[in-house]
């Protein structure tokens, strides 16, 4: 059985199930433009926008909060969705890591606690990424995501985007380990 929700931590972060209760301190984070500005929802700094965001995670059941593990400051958030048991494959994504962790190493330890936590389970990651989205197209292909196609994907409360899907299997994931 895949557990959506796992509380995760290494060195660098720790990631637990998101609650209620962490929208301030994660609005405190997300409400910064440049955080968004390539994006497919430019405008989920605003907090009415990034609410909507906020209630999809929550709703997905999937979603965790990321602290960095020095401070237990909150950070971002990502989540687990669309698991496919019969096909063996979730789905990782809706990631965002404040500015000040750009280039320091955060997003990468999320994703690889993410990915070992499902390689448990699951023989393959799919990872939504907005089309025009460079920053985090060059951070999944660092990561060893191949990209495998495009797909129009509707956030929750949101309009339909274009996005790249990028996959991770497990073998290769573990070859690279």
């Amino acid at each position: 059985m895949f557990d959506l929700q796992p509380s995760l931590s290494d060195a660098r972060v720790l990631l637990q199930p998101l609650r209620e209760e962490d929208f301030e301190p994660l609005y405190a984070v997300a409400n910064d433009p440049l955080l968004w500005e390539q994006h497919p929802s430019p405008t989920r700094y605003q907090r009415e926008v990034f609410a909507t965001y906020f209630e999809g995670a929550l709703q997905s059941k999937g979603a965790l909060l990321i602290r960095d593990a020095q401070d237990e400051s909150v950070i971002g958030s990502s989540r687990f969705y669309d698991l496919d048991e019969a096909n063996k494959q979730v789905t990782i994504g809706y990631t965002f890591v404040a500015r000040r962790c750009w280039g320091k190493g955060h997003n990468q330890a999320v994703k690889a606690l993410m990915l070992g936590h499902a390689f448990q389970t699951v023989e393959r990651a799919l990872f939504h990424v907005g089309a025009q989205n460079k920053r985090s197209r060059i951070a999944m292909e660092r990561l060893g995501g191949v990209l495998i196609g495009e797909k129009n994907v509707a956030y929750f409360g949101e309009k339909s985007n274009p996005n790249v899907v990028y996959a991770i299997e497990r073998e290769a994931w573990f070859k690279r380990a």
